[in-house]
């Protein structure tokens, strides 16, 4: 688990690689709010769709060899979107970078679930990995990218080549460990339903777009936004956008450690309902104090994400990879489509007012999830 974890950790670099790089765009491109968004759309578009794909194919057939070879397609295209000025270009490298990030977590959630035999805990470490890789990026990004320009993003390749091999050495250890004990390897497919429960796993998913549009509306233009509230610098973005994601890293982490004592559904309930008025903060209150609203938003945000995958898993059991897909790719992938509606929102009127519909969505959320119920009959280790 820890090595899919730090795998995890090195692919999601590229997810919150693309909106580190907005700001840049904006400065070395004088792109606008509406294209600069336009290429976090890039990433998040085909990733959308062929997301479930990669999932509905990992139902048929185990694709172990997808984690590196994805994990190097999704570094690669991220790599080369500061080569050349070509707008058009930047787009396809982006959007193919997005096509690796999508083969890579349907497969990866389904060896996840098959290492940690069920539990929880151990799933909220996996996810942990990706939420450490979202915090780095913009720290990453800022490095390489401040210091040599757009120039210098073949750089950004690293993490891929190293995620490629935690990724092939996860996989080969999990094929030992599974070769020892045949037995427990059997068993540990976690929770047996009789039926998949689609009504339940729909409700889930409209409850995770509304998360992940926040969540991407922010990560998108946060930097950007916190420089315009509060003064700043660059160094003043980036630290909002860190500030973002590294909260995640600790609400993920909480989130298995919270199921396991108060329940899933509970749990992310509340969550959804603190983002409610974590989000308000974050768009209506000015200078320094708005990062403590982006703490609260991030943990409220990041506190259910582990436990949408295993929800989803059960929810759907005889189609974990489908559920996978959908809940940990096309739900968290489709907030990038509504960036450039919030762009041109921007462009047109002002940050802020773009910003200010997302208060509502949380709470859009926390209505969907209202009449779900802890999926039917659990078998194994839920701690």
């Amino acid at each position: 688990m820890t090595l899919l974890a730090l795998g995890h950790a090195c692919v999601d670099v590229y997810q919150g690689a693309v909106a580190a790089l907005v700001p840049f765009f904006v400065a070395e491109r004088a792109y606008s709010y509406a294209a600069a968004s336009g290429i976090v759309l890039a990433a998040s578009l085909l990733s959308s769709v062929v997301q479930p794909l990669f999932g509905a194919l990992t139902d048929k057939w185990a694709m172990p060899w997808l984690l590196p070879v994805s994990t190097l397609v999704g570094g690669a295209g991220v790599a080369l979107a500061g080569v050349g000025g070509s707008y058009p270009v930047t787009l396809l490298v982006v959007a193919v970078s997005g096509i690796g990030v999508a083969a890579y977590h349907p497969e990866a959630a389904r060896v996840a679930r098959q290492a940690s035999r069920g539990s929880h805990t151990a799933m909220s470490w996996f996810s942990l990995g990706g939420n450490l890789g979202f915090a780095t990026a913009p720290l990453l990004v800022s490095a390489v990218v401040a210091t040599g320009g757009l120039g210098a993003s073949p750089l950004l390749v690293v993490p891929a080549l190293a995620g490629a091999v935690l990724c092939a050495a996860a996989l080969r250890g999990l094929r030992a460990r599974d070769a020892a004990d045949p037995e427990a390897a059997a068993g540990g497919g976690g929770p047996v339903i009789a039926e998949d429960d689609w009504p339940s796993f729909l409700k889930l998913s409209g409850a995770i777009v509304c998360r992940s549009i926040v969540f991407t509306g922010l990560g998108t233009f946060i930097a950007l936004y916190v420089r315009e509230r509060t003064g700043g610098g660059e160094v003043a973005g980036t630290a909002a956008l860190f500030v973002l994601y590294v909260g995640g890293a600790v609400g993920t982490v909480a989130g298995g450690r919270l199921a396991a004592r108060y329940g899933r559904l509970p749990v992310v309930r509340w969550s959804y309902a603190l983002a409610v008025l974590a989000v308000a903060g974050v768009v209506l209150v000015p200078g320094p104090l708005l990062y403590v609203f982006v703490v609260l938003t991030s943990a409220a945000l990041y506190v259910p994400f582990s436990l949408h995958i295993t929800l989803g898993q059960d929810y759907l059991p005889r189609r974990m990879g489908t559920a996978s897909g959908v809940t940990l790719g096309l739900t968290v992938s489709i907030g990038g489509l509504a960036s450039p509606v919030i762009g041109a929102v921007a462009d047109a009127a002002s940050l802020r007012t773009a910003l200010a519909p997302l208060i509502v969505l949380p709470a859009l959320g926390w209505l969907l999830l209202r009449s779900l119920r802890e999926p039917g009959a659990v078998n194994g280790n839920s701690t």
